[in-house]
């Protein structure tokens, strides 16, 4: 066989690559009649499904040469990819920080997988980084951030808390011999990816500083200002405050305007963890307990949870361009017919050069619904939250932790007798082998917590009281 014939054989075969219209609207029909069935199903299905399976089907389909049809793809994926664990789409589904999945923000990931935009680069794609600034910039404007802000559209708030670290790094132009001396103060309370993120950014060396909470699991803010010029004084250099907008555990939500002004003062870089509780800005109920963070240094927020979109979908936002471009900016040779000032580059403003079109699984369903109904939703899981814990405590035997700042509960069974602890433990178990809820749970200072998380958009007042009914039912007999 001649170089051609070769070609040509190749072509044949790659040309499969491109399926006929006929196929591409079969496998859209009976795609698109498996998403509509898993929708329909939402209510029937168990918050939390104890598969045998546990996606062991999948070993039994390995990657070979030749294809499967659409409908043998689909029942592995109905088999073993949707039912085992969580389903993070329940309206039941009250574990971590749930968000939903809205549905036209699957339509944008389609368009924008279909139409494969490469959204890091505005010479690339005009539209998408334009897009992907003005998501960003209506953020900003949110939190009351000066023009000057620059941020990025992420995977989630590992990666967002990583860029606005190298930000900080970058305006206290802090080098490796440093570090050791470089201190960041967090509080117990503080999610486990800002730690995470600085082991990534080289910064394991460095000095945690862990700030007491108080009963309701904000940090303490009295003796902050002692703590930071006691170790000034001795030749540390105090870097970072991170403090919480919404806690994974709890929901607690920081004395920001206080944590400011010593930020400020101590000239200390002020950073906000809102992952969780950022977009409860758009609640009359929550915004004030939100003041101060205009004044940060940076922000991380997740449209994957305030705002339910598909997980997947962070956001970081530092005050001042110029440290997140310093920490990010690049050029390459081979680019150089990409230089431009119109626009900022998503790539520069982030580790990631290639990466998903993310705005327009933002975009679309802000455009389709308007902010409307996302303020009513947001507003209607605080009052959803305040419920459960008023009528939690009216079953005999909970109690409960600090009434929730946001939408999460924290609370507990305490048994006539025996281990608390091992009680809750058992009850827990329980109630992932009924699956009809989904609750987690955390343990502080020893003592072993259930958690409520009210963040579905589509968890309703009879998602609350089934939630209710189904506690009293299990603890009936205790």
């Amino acid at each position: 066989m001649d170089e051609l014939d070769k070609i040509q054989q190749l072509e044949k075969h790659s040309r499969l690559l491109e399926p006929e219209d006929n196929t591409r609207t079969y496998w859209q029909t009976q795609t698109n009649a498996y998403a509509e069935s898993f929708i329909h199903k939402r209510n029937t299905r168990k918050a939390y499904e104890d598969s045998s399976d546990n996606g062991l089907g999948l070993l039994d389909s390995p990657i070979e040469e030749n294809p499967l049809n659409i409908d043998e793809v689909l029942k592995l994926v109905e088999k073993s990819i949707v039912p085992p664990g969580i389903d993070l789409t329940s309206s039941r589904h009250f574990g971590y920080i749930p968000g939903g999945g809205l549905y036209p923000s699957a339509l944008g990931d389609f368009l924008a997988a279909v139409s494969n935009k490469y959204a890091s680069n505005f010479f690339a794609s005009p539209g998408s980084a334009r897009l992907e600034n003005q998501l960003i910039r209506w953020i900003a404007d949110l939190m009351g951030y000066p023009e000057t802000a620059a941020g990025n559209l992420t995977s989630g708030g590992s990666v967002a808390h990583l860029i606005a670290i190298t930000a900080a790094r970058e305006a206290y132009q802090l080098k490796a011999k440093d570090y050791h001396r470089v201190v960041i103060y967090v509080s117990s309370q503080t999610h486990h990816s800002v730690l995470k993120a600085l082991t990534v950014a080289g910064m394991r060396e460095a000095e945690i500083r862990y700030i007491p909470v108080d009963k309701a699991y904000h940090m303490q803010t009295a003796q902050l200002p002692a703590i930071i010029d006691d170790d000034r004084k001795k030749g540390l250099l105090p870097f970072m405050l991170v403090a919480s907008a919404g806690t994974t555990e709890v929901g607690a939500i920081d004395d920001l305007d206080t944590l400011a002004d010593v930020c400020e003062h101590n000239k200390v870089w002020f950073h906000v963890d809102a992952a969780y509780g950022g977009f409860y800005i758009l609640c009359d109920e929550v915004a004030a307990k939100l003041k101060g963070i205009e004044r940060s240094n940076s922000f991380v927020i997740d449209p994957h949870k305030g705002l339910f979109l598909p997980y997947g979908s962070g956001t970081v936002i530092v005050r001042d361009r110029r440290h997140i471009l310093a920490a990010n900016s690049y050029q390459a040779n081979y680019m150089q017919d990409a230089l431009q000032d119109e626009e900022l580059e998503p790539a520069s403003l982030s580790p990631e050069l290639s990466k998903h079109f993310r705005g327009l699984r933002m975009w679309m369903p802000l455009k389709l619904f308007g902010l409307k109904p996302f303020r009513a939703a947001l507003t209607e899981k605080v009052y959803l939250a305040h419920y459960f814990y008023k009528h939690i405590q009216q079953i005999p035997g909970f109690e409960v932790g600090p009434f929730p700042d946001i939408s999460v509960v924290l609370f507990r069974y305490v048994p006539s007798e025996g281990d608390v602890n091992e009680y809750n433990r058992a009850l827990v178990k329980a109630l992932l082998k009924d699956g009809r809820i989904y609750i987690s749970t955390t343990t502080i200072e020893d003592n072993y917590y259930l958690r409520l998380a009210v963040g579905v958009y589509r968890t309703h007042l009879e998602d609350v009281e089934l939630c209710l009914q189904i506690l009293k039912e299990f603890t009936a007999k205790a």
